[in-house]
């Protein structure tokens, strides 16, 4: 039985009481899928700004009715003092997911971009350790790593931002160790490795590349590539990142103040990672011949990117159930059927 089952078992015998911000949004969503199976309650915030009521609306179909009584949700806005501490009453552990993403759309309006991600957290850091939960999970981000060159990425050797959206996710670890060891509050930031999966938004400017392109390949429309295709990154399936959120909120003590690294430990180019999603489409009686359109590099993108996991699964007992591959064929049947 590997970590991950104990915990889940655990939690099963032991139901406890999670708030999860961005409930509504990609990752916030699976989250509370997971959570709902598992017999947990669960409390959700979320603004809908980038998160969508589909999303909660799918989990619903999901999960049975005695399960969806389980959750409450609450629209609000980690900006508000007064929201994150009405959302937190209660709660034996925070899963905080709520953020602006996108380094395109930080460089566009890095003042919401620091409004929500360092206001909103520092917001939600205080209301949760005023409320004394057991831990405080949070979602960082491989772009703390910046201009670091080392491959793979190792948690203790971090270069300089690249972007305002780098900045504020930086800030979110030092305000995370500040609390931990001020307060002897237990924070654990997750840098997530570019997370796909069903439910990730393929609409609008900032969409992530997966989604994106799936979206452009179903339709039969082009897609774009920024630059010459070698760009790689560390592609993790959503189920990974979810196993990762439990296991870290539920560590022992000796956890806190930590981060841990959420990817595969692999990397997969541009130019592959079009074929293979092409491939998968293939299956699907999704044929898309059409060759990508080249464009210029992306300001503030890193030319390569690749987490090492040791660190997690040591100290967490993460291991990864799905390669990019497997991810992959897991996602295509859900865009397929949701776009088509």
């Amino acid at each position: 039985m590997t970590r991950y089952d104990e915990v889940k078992a655990d939690l099963q015998a032991n139901p406890k009481t999670w708030l999860i911000t961005g409930v509504a949004g990609f990752i916030g969503s699976n989250l509370l899928e997971t959570l709902l199976k598992l017999d947990q309650t669960v409390v959700g915030l979320d603004n809908f700004a980038t998160g969508h009521q589909h999303n909660l609306d799918e989990v619903q179909t999901l999960v049975t009715e005695e399960q969806w009584g389980r959750f409450r949700f609450i629209e609000g806005d980690i900006r508000k003092l007064d929201d994150c501490r009405e959302a937190v009453k209660g709660a034996d552990y925070v899963l905080h997911q709520a953020a602006l993403g996108s380094v395109p759309r930080s460089i566009e309006d890095p003042i919401a971009t620091n409004q929500a991600n360092i206001d909103g957290f520092l917001n939600m850091l205080v209301a949760a350790k005023d409320e004394e939960v057991s831990s405080f999970t949070y979602a960082a981000s491989s772009s703390t790593y910046g201009d670091h060159p080392d491959l793979p990425k190792v948690e203790d050797k971090i270069g300089n931002p690249l972007s305002p959206y780098a900045v504020t996710k930086y800030v979110n670890e030092l305000y995370a160790s500040v609390f931990a060891r001020t307060y002897g509050f237990k924070t654990i930031g997750l840098r997530y490795f570019n997370v796909f999966g069903p439910r990730q938004d393929p609409n609008g400017a900032y969409a992530a590349v997966i989604p994106k392109w799936s979206a452009a390949m179903i339709q039969g429309d082009t897609v774009i590539i920024n630059g010459d295709g070698e760009t790689s990154r560390d592609f993790c399936f959503i189920d990974n990142a979810v196993q990762v959120n439990l296991l870290a909120a539920t560590a022992a003590d000796e956890n806190k103040d930590q981060v841990y690294n959420v990817a595969c430990n692999a990397r997969t180019s541009l130019n592959e990672l079009f074929d293979r999603i092409a491939a998968e489409l293939a299956k699907l009686d999704v044929n898309y011949a059409e060759a990508p359109d080249h464009r210029d590099f992306r300001p503030g993108d890193v030319r390569h990117s690749q987490a090492d996991i040791d660190k997690a699964g040591c100290g967490l007992g993460y291991n990864p159930t799905h390669s990019v591959a497997e991810g992959l064929a897991v996602a295509m049947p859900w865009y397929r059927n949701q776009l088509q």
